[in-house]
């Protein structure tokens, strides 16, 4: 009876190599957040251009390269973070973070089409 029990337990092993990612694998594994409509209004933008969207900032802060505009609408606050990636190294925006007045995360893409309304 043992023989039988360790021969059907090894008949399920699971095959020790994992299956080779495909690029749909890659693609299903994006983040959705860059993927959401409205950040593409703000990555890769320059501060000229948020200021065009948004308005004047509520804070402009300079730390080395390193630039953080923040802009609210009391609906959200939205920082962007820029860096010298863009073109001869102009600052752009690389990443953006959102949340509520309370600290709580909100969507960025909401914060984003909140903010430009």
């Amino acid at each position: 009876m043992a023989v039988i029990l360790a021969a059907s337990v090894s008949a399920c092993a699971v095959p020790q190599s994992a299956p080779p990612q495909t690029a749909s694998t890659t693609v299903q594994n994006r983040s959705p957040a860059f993927d959401a409509k409205g950040l593409e209004a703000v990555i890769g933008q320059s501060a000229d251009r948020l200021e065009r969207l948004f308005g004047k900032p509520r804070l402009d802060i300079n730390e080395g390269d390193a630039r953080k505009l923040q802009f609210t609408n009391g609906q959200c606050i939205l920082d962007a973070y820029l860096y010298p990636e863009g073109v001869n190294n102009a600052p752009i925006v690389t990443y953006v973070d959102a949340r509520r007045d309370d600290g709580q995360p909100v969507d960025r893409a909401s914060c984003v089409a909140a903010l430009r309304r």
